[in-house]
């Protein structure tokens, strides 16, 4: 089985991209660690389960540069579960470059990515792009973060694939915490490990209820 994690910075994370068994420091290194033995062999090599994880996150992709990369890296790996995490940049760039993605744009793009996978019969995860309220500025962004997500839930909605509201995650731990925003992503937008480590235990959820009935645990 080989679970592929797709995404911006936020799952790349410093990944080494000459090297396509690097997972970077995020979620997705926290996620496969999580599995029983540290697994990342093929079947049939000692204490391996045959789960394979790979991540192609890349720092400052929008949905469309994802779209315009997914044969090479996404479907020519013939993953069987893909968690895409991605939308954060077609935000941000309308503050930081006035560069907007319109909602329109966001979800054709999203669509070009989540067709073949249907085609295809791979099980999706989509996790919803998410802030932190660390500042005025950064919850300013919302108004265009709401747009971006109500895409992404009616997108999962239409192809049959889990969502992890990741937004509601991270509001909900600090409330429940009480610790603030910043602990979880210092710049409202990237992660701090103590975010990526509540990340990944959502995300594993997720995917150990996807997976399929050979009962891959993780």
């Amino acid at each position: 089985m080989t679970i592929l994690f797709q995404g911006d910075s936020v799952t790349g994370c410093d990944r080494l991209r000459m090297n396509p068994k690097s997972l970077g420091k995020g979620y997705p290194r926290y996620v496969k660690e999580a599995m029983p033995n540290h697994p990342n062999e093929p079947a049939g090599s000692p204490g391996a389960t045959g789960v394979r994880v790979l991540n192609r996150g890349i720092s400052g992709n929008r949905a469309k540069d994802l779209a315009a990369r997914w044969r090479q890296d996404c479907l020519d790996l013939n993953p069987d579960m893909v968690s895409i995490l991605i939308g954060i940049n077609d935000v941000w760039r309308r503050y930081d470059s006035n560069d907007p993605t319109s909602d329109a744009a966001f979800e054709a793009s999203y669509r070009e990515i989540l067709e073949p996978l249907r085609e295809k019969q791979i099980k999706i995860l989509l996790i919803l792009p998410f802030l932190l309220d660390v500042s005025a500025g950064v919850t300013a962004m919302r108004e265009d973060l709401t747009g971006k997500q109500s895409v992404t839930r009616r997108l999962a909605e239409e192809f049959g694939a889990a969502l992890l509201d990741a937004d509601a995650l991270f509001l909900d731990a600090v409330r429940e915490t009480g610790n603030p925003p910043a602990h979880y992503a210092e710049d409202g937008v990237h992660p701090t490990e103590a975010g990526h480590r509540l990340l990944a235990g959502a995300v594993a959820g997720a995917l150990g209820r996807l997976r399929d009935k050979k009962g891959i645990n993780f």
